[in-house]
């Protein structure tokens, strides 16, 4: 398993693997995000998916750049690379989205797993506490071969729930699409706030890559981070539009658009056993995003405690960090899913584009171009 990890694989497929499953959390879990940036324009929706897609490729193929170039592999290293002291920016907003995304997942998870398994609202959600705090405790290794094998099984979850609604409203869906139906929302819609939403979309998730940035060690070339940048781009968009397809099957019902959490209901009458299943993927989708994130967090406090004091954290204080923001995140939770969502998302949203994704798109690529012209001068100058 090593041998394959540390492989091909290692290189191309898993900074993918970690970053979709670390958004899957915040990005899909519930549908509700779907609603809020993209579904609720209809027709005109799949736009917001394109851009979406390109949106989360771009940003991969250059923070796995940078990453590499720097090598800089938590977000405190490479901030400073790109930003320098302006980093302690995307610290502050960082911990904030982090934070708030866990909150998001551990409401919809409490909620979801007391409506599907019966189980009690905070037993659901103590339990993945101890697994977040597990999985932090034993680090990289570990983290790395949960989410692989996580990722393969929340797909095929996503898969067969698609399929399952797809399957019965598709006629439905292509009406919808035929017709150009945005009745949602009232109205013209133009393709430029479709394109705007797919935008904050990506924006707020931006704070997902840092929990990739472990992986980049393994990459030797630049070709390595246009393959990786790609393959994560592919990876983290499949779940949205088969999410949006899904969702647009019920176009434009009150009923599921405006429901807290949309797959419960699209999936309401397929038997008990698919809604124990969505139970049991959300309740996995928590813990990869929670482990994620505070994973990323862990690595950039490491980093400033090993160039100030040559020493880093021991696993047990890795597991009381994982622990204390999961509760903090649980009490954010009770501000409920909606406005946690379409509020504190879409306002962090400008933030991380401010503070991240304008910076990278600027000095990163200029700075990527210059590092490309000294190694061809070099290799100039040898041959």
């Amino acid at each position: 398993m090593n041998n394959f990890i540390n492989g091909a694989f290692g290189r191309l497929i898993l900074p993918g693997i970690i970053l979709q499953s670390v958004l899957i959390g915040g990005g899909f879990a519930t549908g509700r995000e779907i609603v809020e940036y993209g579904a609720k324009y209809g027709a005109l929706g799949w736009l917001g998916g394109v851009g979406i897609f390109i949106g989360f490729t771009v940003m991969a193929i250059v923070s796995f750049e940078l990453a590499r170039m720097y090598k800089a592999f938590d977000y405190r290293s490479l901030l400073q690379a790109v930003i320098g002291r302006f980093w302690v920016l995307f610290d502050v907003l960082y911990l904030l989205l982090a934070i708030l995304i866990i909150a998001v997942m551990a409401s919809a998870t409490g909620e979801i797993l007391k409506s599907t398994l019966g189980l009690n609202y905070w037993v659901g959600v103590i339990l993945i506490t101890i697994l977040v705090g597990i999985l932090n405790f034993y680090g990289s290794g570990l983290i790395e071969k949960f989410k692989t094998w996580g990722t393969v099984a929340l797909f095929a979850g996503y898969i067969i729930f698609s399929i399952l609604v797809v399957s019965n409203t598709w006629d439905h869906a292509r009406q919808v699409l035929a017709s150009g139906d945005t009745s949602y929302v009232g109205g013209d819609v133009s393709i430029l706030a479709v394109l705007w939403t797919g935008i904050l979309y990506v924006g707020y998730n931006l704070a997902v890559y840092p929990a990739a940035l472990f992986t980049v060690k393994r990459q030797q070339s630049r070709k390595d981070t246009v393959i990786s940048g790609i393959v994560a781009g592919i990876l983290m968009t499949i779940p949205w539009f088969l999410t949006y397809v899904s969702i647009i099957g019920y176009y434009p019902s009150d009923e599921v658009l405006s429901a807290t959490v949309p797959w419960l209901v699209m999936l309401d009458g397929y038997g008990s056993w698919v809604v124990i299943l969505f139970g049991i993927v959300v309740g996995w989708t928590l813990v990869e995003t929670a482990t994620g994130m505070i994973h990323a967090f862990i690595d950039r406090v490491n980093s400033h405690m090993e160039e100030r004091k040559g020493t880093t954290l021991n696993k047990n204080q890795n597991a009381v960090i994982a622990i204390a923001a999961l509760v903090l995140a649980i009490l954010f939770s009770q501000f409920g899913i909606i406005d946690l969502i379409s509020i504190g998302y879409t306002w962090l949203a400008y933030g991380m584009i401010a503070v991240y994704a304008i910076p990278f798109l600027t000095i990163g690529i200029v700075r990527i171009i210059k590092h490309k012209e000294k190694a061809d001068t070099k290799e100039s100058t040898v041959a």
